[in-house]
């Protein structure tokens, strides 16, 4: 395929996307999806939450356009249909926990079960010369992935922009690395969630032509980034030609599996459940910090940006696997000894780089 096609793909995108934001910001009142500051939300003003929905409806026409017609196309479109409107549901009655989990896990065994596609194996993650291979743990380990992704991005999208551009650093990455291989499949996939992002994220950070037309994620956002990129990832790291090692991946959606994780810890030392929601998230740190929520997005979207890129050069070297791992827990406890000193860190940014203003 040529330059021009991609080209063709990323402005489609942007104009298709960029119109359904103008459509369902009218829509969201009458939808009744709006979002409402509360003591976990402190946003100004009643927010339309149609963003996850703006995103999905454009990523589908457009993947219904320019991708062939497949399996692999048309069940993901149907699971991820599914998923958005689970979200939607949530965004407008707050499901139960409980409800989420199990329309989450009920999503993920239909893609399983209709592609035959999990993750079969981990690769060579101690360099023995062999994959680790999960047998019949690879079902359950898939499950298990769907719902740690869907919720981790879930847990950040707490400020303007943070949800949207990491998953963009994340569909950028690898399709990066699908050209590199040469796997059209995957990169006009990346290329068309890119484009639709790209007018929301305009939207949510107020710029021109729709920054008029503020908008949020939602959980059905979430939802949808979530598992589209759990599913990227099998199909990228699995079977015969994979493009990519399952490890790093690990670096391109760094930031939210490590601060998942470390928000699940600090939830159950305080004997708390770790899916109650709380305002405990490292960008929430850094606000509470002193720092303002565009230095928090810069900070947190560069640690994302520098990840991404560093798992791509071990990838083009062919780091060994155990390399890799050890350099991504390096980065986890690069991040934890972070927000364990995050307080000095938000002084000592402050007395040296000036804030935007707010």
């Amino acid at each position: 395929m040529t330059t021009f096609y991609y080209i063709s793909v990323l402005l489609v995108g942007i104009i298709t996307s960029g119109f359904l934001v103008f459509l369902f910001h009218k829509l969201a009142e009458p939808l009744g999806l709006i979002d409402t500051p509360c003591e976990r939300k402190a946003h100004n003003g009643n927010i339309p939450v149609v963003g996850g929905m703006v995103v999905y409806l454009s990523s589908a026409i457009m993947m219904l356009y320019f991708l062939e017609n497949s399996v692999s196309r048309n069940l993901l479109l149907i699971a991820t249909a599914i998923i958005v409107f689970i979200g939607v549901l949530d965004d407008k009655y707050d499901l139960t926990v409980r409800s989420r989990l199990i329309g989450q896990s009920l999503v993920s065994l239909i893609l399983i079960a209709g592609l035959e596609k999990h993750f079969f194996h981990l690769g060579d993650l101690f360099s023995l010369g062999f994959h680790i291979e999960l047998h019949s743990f690879g079902i359950p380990f898939t499950v298990l992935a769907v719902l740690a992704v869907i919720n981790a991005f879930n847990m950040i999208d707490g400020i303007d922009g943070l949800l949207g551009l990491v998953s963009t650093i994340f569909f950028i990455a690898l399709g990066l690395q699908a050209i590199q291989i040469g796997n059209d499949f995957i990169l006009i996939t990346c290329l068309v969630f890119v484009a639709c992002l790209i007018p929301f994220l305009m939207a949510n950070l107020g710029f021109k032509p729709v920054g008029n037309k503020k908008i949020f994620m939602g959980d059905a956002g979430s939802m949808f980034m979530g598992l589209s990129i759990v599913w990227l990832t099998v199909e990228s790291t699995q079977g015969t030609q994979p493009i990519v090692r399952p490890v790093t991946v690990l670096f391109f959606v760094a930031l939210p599996i490590i601060d998942m994780v470390a928000i699940i810890i600090r939830r159950l030392k305080k004997r708390k459940s770790p899916f109650v929601a709380d305002r405990d998230h490292i960008h929430h740190i850094f606000m509470r910090g002193g720092l303002t929520p565009k230095l928090t997005l810069l900070i947190l979207v560069s640690f994302s940006l520098l990840s991404a890129a560093f798992g791509l050069i071990l990838e083009f070297i062919n780091a060994p696997d155990i390399m890799i791992l050890l350099a991504f827990g390096s980065l986890c406890l690069a991040y934890s000894i972070m927000v364990l000193h995050s307080w000095k860190f938000c002084k000592w940014l402050r007395a040296r780089i000036p804030q935007p203003s707010k």
